[in-house]
């Protein structure tokens, strides 16, 4: 808490409310809330889109685009809104119908004193929740799962094995299962790929069937749904190479579910403004897929002190040199990803136009 406001009003006493706090009180609307390291944003658009499709009354935003606050006085049937660990912080009676926890990896130790205060912030969602509420949560990631020992809310869950009553991925297609009764989702014409991507879409999945949206409507928005830009997004082929724009990957743990979803060899650009991450965790992959580790940005050298040793490693000086130097090098059927690890803060306002940089870099080869 580095504001001086905030700590001195803190220091005396004083009540501090976050802005989704102060907002649920004058929402008539349920909520679905959602929140996670990575992913948020595609699994709250999806949802938005979701309940869109069933006509009812529906507002998106947030942590994504229009704070909640904006959404006072309408006539909403449901609130969609992604929610950040920091606007968990000072919330006492925010209260989603249904809430989403999808993951936990390390992100934002810049500002908390350790990855468990971190986790304590994201599970706050659940905080005022009771027994007529909803809470979805990834078998997968462990720490998710732990918490449903301490949540009052009915789970539900979602991850890749089977279950008798959640979602999960069996023979190319999600399938929600309640009780004795089925639904299948195939994803054989979805347009968003990835491993992180399916896990976004069953928690979609999961909240949407939850808030009644019909099986049709819902296989019918994962169809249609493109994809959020700055995420894993294609940008260009060209000489054989393909280049994707993944500069909302502004932590470790988005990097590791980016390049899990790619086979051929990698050129990976990253660097910005390192958060206190561990990128150890991204040796394995780095090992298997990335042939050429391109760094640039404040980081740089943090990074390639701890993943240097894995592949052949250069340090150039903006992202314009980090393009360049991939294009010299890429060969045919390999992929240039920028997915930075990092925030964007050294050289840009924000990922959006660190990406649309990169995005221009590219055409113009």
């Amino acid at each position: 808490m580095e504001n001086v406001l905030l700590k001195e009003g803190s220091r005396r006493g004083i009540k501090i409310l976050s802005e989704i706090e102060f907002a649920c009180r004058f929402l008539r609307a349920p909520l679905i809330a959602i929140t996670g390291t990575n992913g948020k944003s595609t699994t709250t658009t999806l949802v938005g889109e979701m309940l869109k499709a069933s006509s009812a009354k529906v507002f998106v935003g947030g942590n994504i685009g229009t704070p909640l606050i904006g959404f006072v006085g309408g006539d909403w049937e449901w609130g969609v809104v992604e929610v950040s660990s920091f606007q968990l912080e000072w919330i006492e009676e925010f209260r989603p119908r249904i809430s989403v926890l999808l993951n936990l990896t390390e992100d934002h130790l810049d500002r908390y004193p350790n990855f468990r205060a971190y986790c304590q912030a994201k599970q706050r969602i659940f905080e005022a929740q009771d027994a007529n509420d909803i809470a979805i949560l990834s078998r997968d990631d462990r720490l998710v799962w732990e918490m449903r020992k301490r949540i009052r809310a009915r789970v539900v869950s979602f991850g890749f094995s089977e279950v008798d009553d959640g979602v999960f991925v069996a023979a190319r297609e999600m399938i929600w299962r309640d009780g004795s009764r089925e639904e299948k989702f195939p994803l054989s014409r979805v347009k968003i790929h990835g491993v992180h991507n399916v896990e976004n879409m069953m928690a979609a999945i999961a909240a949407a069937k939850s808030a009644g949206v019909s099986a049709s409507l819902i296989q019918k928005v994962l169809e249609e749904f493109p994809g959020l830009e700055h995420r894993l997004e294609f940008v260009r082929e060209k000489d054989g190479v393909r280049y994707y724009n993944d500069s909302k990957g502004t932590n470790v743990g988005a990097v590791v579910k980016s390049l899990a979803s790619f086979s051929d060899p990698v050129i990976l650009l990253a660097g910005g403004v390192d958060k206190g991450g561990d990128y150890g965790i991204l040796r394995q992959e780095i090992r298997q897929k990335v042939r050429r580790l391109v760094l640039f940005g404040e980081a740089q050298e943090i990074i390639a002190r701890a993943l240097g040793d894995l592949t052949e490693t250069v340090i150039v000086e903006n992202l314009e040199a980090a393009v360049g130097d991939a294009f010299a090098h890429a060969r045919a059927g390999e992929v240039v990803l920028l997915s930075p690890a990092c925030s964007s803060f050294d050289m840009f306002r924000n990922y959006a136009e660190r990406g649309q940089v990169f995005k221009s870099l590219v055409q113009a080869l």
